[in-house]
């Protein structure tokens, strides 16, 4: 038994000193110097925007990226490849239940649940997406250069039950169809 209790101690202390040691730093990101651009496809063209971070962080040990996570603000959704009447039909028309309703689903968030080197400042990250209460793993790459940090996501939206002129939910689309996958590029300054 005295033994027993020596080894878990002996474990803990050696746990404590190991903890002592690790410097976790939790960087705020400046949502004002940091951007999210999304791009959307259909058969035919495109069209891209802008949406804002309501708040995010990258946690470092030292100097290598170990964690972080973010909050979108869906409500702030706009279109910049578009201007006048056009341009607000659309931006109406992503936030309403057709897309990402915002009114019910305010904010979007992705939490970082593993973080891989993958050379002198790149980075593989599995991480959590939720949007509209659903929540799915994506894997992305992320560079970090001092205070500035990049990324770029394809993101499936019926796994998240947006469903609007999707393929994956209605036949007989043709020229109608929207394509499922979309891409964020986030350029983040902490």
């Amino acid at each position: 038994m005295k033994n027993s209790i020596k080894n878990i101690l002996a474990v803990a202390i050696v746990a404590f000193v190991s903890f002592s040691f690790t410097t976790i730093n939790k960087k705020e990101i400046k949502v004002e110097n940091s951007k999210i651009v999304w791009k959307g496809y259909k058969v035919t063209g495109s069209h891209e925007g802008l949406i804002s971070i309501k708040s995010g962080h990258l946690n470092f040990n030292e100097d290598k990226l170990t964690g972080g996570e973010f909050i979108i603000d869906m409500s702030s959704i706009i279109c910049t490849d578009l201007e006048g009447e056009y341009k607000g039909k659309l931006e109406g028309h992503l936030k309403s239940d057709d897309f990402f309703g915002v009114e019910k689903f305010p904010t979007a968030n992705l939490i970082f649940t593993k973080v891989k080197s993958t050379g002198k400042n790149s980075y593989q990250v599995t991480g959590d997406i939720t949007i509209k209460e659903k929540t799915e793993t994506v894997i992305f790459n992320l560079s970090v250069y001092g205070n500035k940090a990049n990324a770029s996501l394809k993101i499936d939206r019926s796994k998240f039950d947006v469903r609007y002129g999707s393929t994956s939910f209605f036949d007989g689309l043709k020229d109608k169809a929207i394509y499922d996958e979309f891409d964020l590029i986030a350029d983040f300054e902490f």
